[in-house]
């Protein structure tokens, strides 16, 4: 999806919650801000972009002025401990639905909301997941989801936050406990926001899981462009049965890459005008979106 007006002003007030973050004197806040304000397509000037494509722009001078190429890691490294604390309730959520798969989706799709859950206390992340799985599905998408799932080989996985993947761990569990396919989890390959990298997956352990690898991408791009992902990756694309899609971020570039994409399942939050017009969503519903070739 291509930037819309609505994303200008939501990555703008990112950006200042993001530096606010950093230590930085109130003089090099308004300078580094002045900067991200001079990039065009935050001024109207440049609509052909994707969202991710401005953050990444946006990560780099934040990058550059904190001196620090993953300036956020000790904040993905709490909230990854903080949900793995939670595993053994989310497990038992899962295993004693009536369809534990279903249950894992919703509970990943839920997972996608951890940007804005992780202010909350632990026992209100409790009862705000329990609030969103009593919201269903759509049957028929759910449908045709199992459907490719149990034709699939091979299943590329593409991550989005940390914390967020230890919802992805128990649904990759929960499929390989009742399909059979190669599943590969792929993660960032530069730190971007609050986004999984290597590092954020192996320390919830998913890599003795499945394999884990990293996108190839050389910048902070929030998102996965498949013409900028490794060769390896773009050799599993090229073999994949299916496709998930964890994220808006990775649905803002891949939606502009649809026609060249294997079967792919995005599954997010609908956090947004554009993505509550564009898929028939209220604010903060699940989300998931099959493109199956036919």
């Amino acid at each position: 999806m291509l930037l819309q007006p609505d994303c200008i002003p939501c990555i703008l007030k990112m950006s200042i919650s993001l530096i606010r973050k950093l230590p930085l004197e109130e003089a090099r806040i308004k300078e580094l801000y002045s900067e991200i304000l001079e990039i065009p397509a935050l001024r109207g000037r440049h609509w052909n972009v994707t969202s991710p494509e401005i953050i990444e722009r946006v990560m780099h001078k934040i990058n550059l002025v904190a001196g620090n190429s993953d300036p956020f890691y000790v904040e993905k490294a709490e909230i990854n401990e903080r949900l793995l604390r939670m595993v053994p309730w989310l497990k038992e959520l899962v295993d004693n639905a009536d369809d534990p798969v279903y249950e894992a989706v919703k509970l990943a799709i839920i997972g996608n909301s951890i940007d804005f859950m992780t202010p909350q206390a632990a026992s209100d992340l409790e009862d705000t997941l329990i609030q969103r799985l009593e919201i269903s599905l759509s049957e028929n998408k759910f449908a045709s989801f199992k459907r490719q799932l149990a034709q699939s080989e091979l299943l590329l996985y593409l991550g989005d936050n940390a914390g967020e993947i230890v919802f992805d761990k128990i649904l990759i569990e929960t499929v390989k406990e009742h399909y059979n396919p190669q599943i590969v989890f792929v993660v960032r390959n530069v730190p971007t926001l609050n986004d999984a990298t290597l590092k954020e997956a192996r320390a919830v352990k998913i890599d003795q899981t499945v394999t884990v690898i990293a996108n190839g991408i050389d910048g902070p791009l929030p998102s996965t462009q498949f013409k900028r992902c490794s060769d390896e990756v773009r050799e599993l694309v090229g073999r994949a049965d299916l496709i998930i899609s964890k994220g808006g971020g990775n649905f803002d570039c891949l939606h502009e890459e649809l026609k060249e994409l294997p079967n792919i399942t995005f599954m997010l939050i609908s956090k947004c005008q554009p993505y509550n017009t564009y898929f028939s969503k209220d604010l903060y519903q699940p989300i998931l979106a099959n493109f199956f070739k036919p």
